[in-house]
């Protein structure tokens, strides 16, 4: 609440000192009045005042420079002589430029809330869709960062989550093809389907089946609307990490770009598992809505000293001024070589995160995700003991 308020103030008196610029330009209008004498009068100027006013400060500082304005102008044109004032015409065009100036201020200060309310509804969107995950997960350690190409919309079509359960930890990444709100709800759709069939379901195939039928049911609910827009799909990443097995992990690629295993000992693609992405599950007879199952899952060594580093197409087709793409490999062994404790989670994410920023100056052409996560040591405490619960 009370930062709230303070955003309210701001928005009625303006930031910080913004309102030194319109009283430093009366003064100097004032001073340029009086100097260049009788001859040349630059008192009307003082116009500018209130709309600078309109620019930078908020509505109270516009009125308080309006009726200043129009104050200053008065006691400067009446200290001359009659035959130089400047006269009433000029007073009303002052007067009436502040009232303009009000206007105007207040006009920018109910778009600036509307943009402020739209960014809180984007950023209560991002949160649904990208749940914040607690430290130490479920039995893993993890780090993550979105970045929106669209740097006001703040959320896309990528997603990722954990989900402990029963049947072990799982893990899902996806890159929902296309933008929009379009792209958002699909994500949402399939996130709410890996975290209930995540924790009930034994096999991980039957996760994967669950999130094809999902993606049938949203189209066909969407088409029904009258809002279908394509055949949507998504690419996506979906993990086991069995409680039986330490050192290997179940796996099953949707199409998308193969996860990296990054340990002390260097860098290796994780290939295995291989489907349509989602979406595409009835053209092989893949999907489960048809009674089949999919293909089997693909178990995978992965060693506790390695993390499993997770990208969306943003960071692969990330393209520099030369137009050549970001070198994700390449950059992440060169890291890890010259420091093996940038494998650890929360570095390995910064070093890709500043790496893309770098490589495209900033200027992202797609929705960037970058995700990594491996086991907790044995004996480092996780989230959750015993026998998870849903979340």
């Amino acid at each position: 609440m009370e930062y709230r308020r303070r955003n309210e103030r701001r928005r009625i008196f303006g930031r910080g000192t913004s309102w030194l610029v319109p009283l430093v330009l009366l003064a100097a209008i004032v001073t340029v009045d009086f100097r260049t004498g009788e001859q040349f009068r630059v008192v009307s100027w003082i116009i500018l005042v209130p709309s600078i006013a309109a620019a930078v400060c908020g509505v109270g500082a516009t009125i308080t420079f309006a009726l200043l304005s129009l104050v200053t102008f008065l006691a400067v044109d009446t200290a001359f002589p009659e035959r130089y004032r400047a006269g009433t015409a000029d007073f009303v065009l002052v007067a009436l430029g502040g009232a303009l100036a009000v206007i105007a201020s207040v006009v920018r200060v109910r778009r600036e809330r509307q943009g402020l309310h739209m960014r809180d509804i984007a950023e209560t969107t991002r949160r649904t869709v990208l749940r914040p995950l607690p430290s130490n997960w479920a039995g893993l350690e993890h780090a993550g960062v979105y970045l929106a190409a669209d740097t006001d919309a703040r959320v896309g079509g990528d997603f990722y989550d954990i989900q402990p359960g029963p049947h072990g930890t799982r893990v899902l990444l996806g890159d929902v093809q296309g933008k929009g709100l379009g792209a958002v709800e699909t994500a949402a759709a399939l996130l709410s389907s890996f975290r209930e069939a995540a924790y009930h379901e034994p096999d991980l195939v039957t996760v994967a089946d669950r999130l094809e039928v999902r993606m049938s049911r949203h189209r066909g609910h969407t088409a029904a609307l009258g809002q279908y827009d394509g055949d949507r799909f998504a690419t996506a990443l979906l993990f086991t990490f069995p409680e039986d097995a330490p050192d290997t992990v179940e796996m099953i690629n949707f199409g998308h770009e193969p996860p990296l295993a990054v340990g002390p000992r260097g860098v290796r693609p994780l290939p295995g598992g291989e489907r349509l992405p989602i979406g595409f599950g009835d053209l092989t007879g893949d999907a489960a809505a048809e009674g089949q199952k999919g293909p089997p899952a693909c178990r995978e060594r992965l060693d506790a000293d390695e993390t499993l580093l997770m990208v969306t197409d943003g960071v692969t087709e990330a393209r520099g001024r030369a137009d050549e793409f970001y070198p994700l490999l390449g950059e992440v062994e060169r890291a890890v070589a010259a420091d093996p404790g940038r494998a650890a989670p929360r570095r390995l994410v910064r070093l890709v995160r500043e790496g893309v920023l770098r490589h495209t100056h900033g200027r992202l052409g797609d929705d960037t995700t970058v995700f990594a996560v491996r086991r907790l040591p044995e004996g480092r405490p996780a989230s959750t003991t015993g026998r998870p619960s849903p979340s």
